[in-house]
């Protein structure tokens, strides 16, 4: 039996890159599944809502759509999730610091039955990334210590952008966030299962300059610190209970 693979992307202004992000996920080896690509906008200012609907026009595996207002990065993951098929789902960012060249390593633990949720790390890896911001990786070390102190889970990278979760998982956690506290808060739920198994495999990693489109900054950071108590303490305390007996 094939298993479908949602790919979901999230996109805010992204005209100059999803063309091409499109075109190396459908190009991606994606081992013995069949794929389905949902583009989320979350309400571009730029051209990136033509373009998505042009891409639409020549690929019918893809499906479209958009906010009306900006919600947010989280907002636009809960729509694409919603939207999604698949038996696996995978977080596409819309930008090309990731390369779904990986993909194939990063659906392997899940196919294999030995995984339902794989992260994708930029910091276990032996691949190319490109050398970018020292306060960002100080920061970004900081809040996955943050989140593996409440979950109890030894990642080496929560803020990734590769997440990839069997969809009978995913359904079993409502998620709240409308930006980047997302990441904390899904890593947070997805700790509070029963029974839920996590891998991790390594990644490359091509990031953005702020000249270059990136946009997460440090109010970002300080809403991610809010989500790691939120959502791994607060909301988290009776499951944790649970998963403990």
């Amino acid at each position: 039996m094939r298993n479908k693979l949602s790919v979901v992307i999230p996109v805010f202004n992204e005209e100059k890159t999803l063309s091409e992000v499109v075109r190396k996920v459908l190009s991606a080896e994606i081992l013995s599944q069949t794929l389905e690509i949902i583009i989320v906008d979350d309400c571009s200012s730029d051209s990136t809502w033509e373009v998505a609907k042009d891409l639409k026009k020549n690929e019918p595996r893809i499906k479209i759509t958009r906010h009306e207002i900006n919600l947010g990065k989280g907002a636009s993951l809960r729509t694409g999730f919603s939207e999604s098929c698949g038996q696996i789902v995978l977080i596409q960012d819309g930008d090309l610091e990731y390369d779904p060249k990986d993909y194939p390593s990063l659906l392997k633990p899940i196919l294999e039955e030995k995984a339902d949720v794989v992260y994708g790390s930029r910091f276990r890896s032996n691949q190319e990334t490109r050398v970018l911001y020292f306060w960002h990786r100080i920061a970004n070390g900081i809040l996955t210590l943050c989140s593996n102190m409440f979950t109890n889970l030894n990642l080496t990278d929560m803020e990734t952008g590769y997440k990839v979760f069997r969809k009978d998982i995913l359904d079993k956690i409502v998620l709240q966030e409308d930006r980047f506290g997302i990441e904390p808060e899904i890593t947070a739920k997805i700790a509070q299962l029963v029974g839920i198994r996590i891998y991790e495999i390594g990644i490359s990693y091509s990031g953005r300059t702020y000249a270059e489109g990136k946009k997460i900054g440090l109010k970002d950071a300080f809403r991610a610190i809010y989500a790691i108590i939120k959502y791994g303490f607060f909301c988290g305390k009776h499951s944790k209970n649970n998963r403990n007996k």
